[in-house]
């Protein structure tokens, strides 16, 4: 692919050492890099624990809200508890209806754009696509999504803004949107944890607010970054889309593959009780690591070929949604927009052409790699 670099930066310190130590903003964090290794670190709570409000993001965000995520700032059982009260909501894109409602929003969605006309992928096509499929799975007004568009494609970092000020704007529509649902409760996800009890208790208002903020910040970027991935790949790489409709079975391998590569979410934090060793690394208590889920992905180990895209990758145990109990809960919602976008990109025997592009990179002293695009334009044109 010539407009997404997918070069792998973990790959020398993965062979020679399994970690990478790396500063993050004055911080030495020992990002953990090989399969097996992130696997069972993933599972080990006791040592790698979540129970650390703000500092399971790298970098940490305290800066930026003032409540914990819930329930990823949690460690089971008390995680599994919280997980259980939204699961179902999370669990709807496997449901025939909500299947339905995502598919025509992506067949009206990419059917605009479909005429030839350059159009910038991010902000114009893949942005609003994220925030008006999360309506439908939110039980919410689509109106709702233009203002969720107005916070840009992360919702506590970028444009002019200050740091903390966009997460103000999304405190502010969450307070309100509970406000409203305590006063005349529905059936969508706001209603649902105002009514919700946790350990024979209503949630309080600090967890309601960790509920909101996971749900808008964790599946945004990183569904965007996916978008304009899969489409740059069929940019590239045309003739994968005729290998798709000769064989309908690798719309879901291609969304494994794409997931795989691109590794949007390149790692997460875990914070260490006790003092531990990590690969011959010393981690002093309090202190945190990383499991890198984007070396994990590249492991030789476990991938055959690991920096080739196969869209008929299979088996496929990648952790590109994570891995273990904090797997991520949107993964079911983001593999379907993703596996829609194909349907159609097939069914409407598409052509795309890549005409400008700016990568955007995630850029610190020991590696760098590239995570989406700062903005993308292409072309869309089809036969069918």
């Amino acid at each position: 692919m010539k407009n997404w670099d997918t070069t792998d930066p973990f790959a020398e310190a993965r062979r020679e050492r399994g970690v990478l130590p790396v500063d993050f903003l004055g911080e030495r964090i020992p990002l953990i890099l090989a399969y097996d290794t992130v696997k069972a670190a993933a599972w080990e709570p006791e040592t790698f624990s979540s129970n650390a409000p703000f500092r399971v993001p790298i970098p940490e965000e305290s800066g930026v809200r003032k409540v914990r995520q819930v329930p990823i700032e949690t460690d089971p059982p008390e995680h599994s508890a919280y997980r259980a009260i939204v699961q179902p909501v999370f669990n709807q894109p496997r449901d025939p209806a909500m299947i339905e409602k995502i598919e025509a929003l992506v067949a009206e969605t990419l059917a605009g754009f479909a005429g030839g006309e350059p159009f910038e992928v991010i902000h114009e096509l893949a942005l609003p696509l994220q925030t008006q499929a999360l309506t439908l799975l939110l039980g919410v007004p689509m109106i709702e999504a233009k203002e969720w568009e107005a916070w840009g494609t992360n919702v506590f970092y970028g444009d002019e803004t200050v740091p903390g000020e966009k997460g103000e704007r999304l405190d502010g529509y969450l307070h309100r949107k509970f406000d409203e649902a305590e006063a005349s409760p529905g059936a969508d996800f706001f209603s649902r944890l105002v009514t919700a009890e946790y350990e024979g208790r209503k949630l309080t208002r600090d967890e309601l607010m960790g509920y909101g903020l996971l749900t808008f910040a964790g599946g945004r970027d990183t569904v965007i970054s996916m978008l304009a991935f899969t489409l740059n790949y069929f940019a590239e790489n045309p003739a994968a889309l005729g290998r798709i409709r000769e064989d309908g079975s690798l719309v879901r391998r291609a969304v494994e593959e794409f997931v795989r590569v691109a590794s949007p979410l390149s790692h997460i934090a875990r914070v260490c009780p006790h003092a531990t060793d990590v690969q011959g690394e010393p981690v002093e208590a309090d202190h945190r690591v990383s499991l890198c889920w984007a070396s994990a992905n590249r492991d030789a180990s476990v991938f055959e070929a690991p920096d080739e895209i196969r869209i008929d990758r299979k088996p496929n145990r990648h952790f590109g949604f994570g891995w273990g109990p904090h797997n991520c809960l949107g993964s079911a919602h983001a593999r379907l927009i993703l596996r829609s976008v194909i349907s159609w990109l097939v069914a409407h025997d598409a052509r795309l052409e890549v005409l400008e592009h700016v990568p955007h990179w995630e850029d610190w002293h020991t590696y760098r790699r590239q995570i989406g695009y700062e903005r993308i334009t292409m072309r869309l044109e089809t036969n069918a």
